[in-house]
């Protein structure tokens, strides 16, 4: 199989940061120490709400980092006019409402494509790989490959949340299946949201997923276990899960 990536999302971090304010601790630093111990890439999220990521990071990272960024927002105007001129390697763009805690589920590709559209061709137009984040359903991804987006992210917040047993194995086996077409119809497939030590493993083994997306689970056992330590054994844990 071909080998599989680890973006880390540092979000987090300036969560941290923000409660007290200040610069301490720093998301570029998190940024730069997890690429030094096993990370492929950079996810950040920046908000309309700003909640953790900031329009400073962004630029910060895009300067210091060799390592692609890859930048999630949501599909409307104020962001794509931001990603255009930032120039990240990547965008996701990903369902946003201010009350969420977290991201809730997929965006709704097929639904929404009057509004997509312009923005994925726009950032299309600037030379930034363009994904959707979408839950497992064949629906939406032949929605994302007529948008043409180049990948799609998979929320795999559903398998992480649902106990072991048979409604488990049903919500992987959307998973594989929608992997499956991603790459039939000639996109490259991520997969992210609520992975941990159990779960990644599992997503790693699905031979179409070539990124994992991993934040909140990293940077929480990070606490325990530090951060070098945490990404080198989830990088591990993958590799092996893929057979290399």
């Amino acid at each position: 199989m071909t080998p599989i990536r680890l973006g880390v999302n540092v979000d987090h971090v300036a969560t941290l940061r923000n409660a007290r304010g200040g610069a301490h601790p720093d998301p570029l630093a998190a940024a730069r120490l997890v690429l030094a111990h096993g990370a492929d890439s950079i996810t950040i999220h920046l908000r309309e709400d700003r909640r953790h990521i900031r329009d400073a990071d962004c630029r910060a990272m895009r300067d210091a980092l060799e390592a692609p960024i890859n930048l999630e927002m949501a599909a409307t105007a104020e962001m794509q006019a931001i990603a255009v001129a930032l120039r990240p390697h990547a965008c996701c763009l990903v369902p946003e409402r201010r009350a969420e805690v977290t991201t809730e589920g997929g965006l709704d590709a097929a639904g929404g494509a009057a509004a997509l559209a312009p923005v994925v061709g726009a950032l299309n137009g600037a030379g930034i790989r363009t994904s959707l984040f979408l839950d497992p359903d064949p629906r939406q991804v032949e929605a994302a490959a007529r948008l043409g987006a180049r990948a799609v992210e998979l929320h795999t917040g559903r398998f992480c949340d649902t106990p072991p047993g048979k409604d488990r194995e049903a919500e992987l086996g959307r998973l594989r299946e929608a992997a499956r077409l991603v790459a039939s119809l000639g996109m490259e497939c991520h997969a992210g949201h609520g992975l941990d030590y159990e779960a990644a493993p599992v997503l790693a083994a699905i031979p179409e997923v070539v990124e994992l997306n991993i934040g909140h689970f990293l940077m929480g056992q990070a606490l325990f276990d530090g951060l070098p330590a945490v990404v080198a054994r989830m990088r591990g844990i993958m590799e092996r899960a893929r057979g290399g």
